[in-house]
């Protein structure tokens, strides 16, 4: 699944660049569409990122391409990679910039863990 943000400067540090923390945040948004997707019906919260390491800086008018892809599933946990590239308007060039893996579990109404459907 492929999704897209234009960063803004709502989005940016005292720095300039894009605030880490916006990123995080449109990873986990972005993993979490692509497992209730994936899993219709289903409750997810999210229990791990595996890494955290920005591998370039972001300024106002990048676009983003997030791209999300389950990559293990459990009984009742889902785990998707995803990968961040800043994509340059001149050129057209993608660079990555970010990538982890997230993990997710389904639970019920109680917050219990709950298997994933078949």
């Amino acid at each position: 699944m492929r999704n897209h943000k234009l960063v803004l400067p709502e989005h940016l540090n005292q720095y300039g660049f894009l605030f880490g923390g916006n990123l995080l945040k449109w990873v986990d948004e972005f993993s979490w569409i692509a497992a209730s997707l994936d899993y219709p019906g289903s409750n997810f919260v999210t229990i791990g990122m595996d890494k955290v390491e920005f591998r370039r800086t972001v300024r106002q008018g990048s676009i983003l391409s997030f791209d999300v892809n389950k990559v293990k599933e459990g009984n009742t946990s889902v785990q998707y990679g995803v990968e961040v590239s800043s994509n340059d308007l001149e050129s057209g060039q993608e660079e990555v910039i970010f990538s982890t893996h997230v993990t997710f579990v389904r639970i019920d109404e109680q917050g219990r863990k709950l298997a994933l459907p078949k």
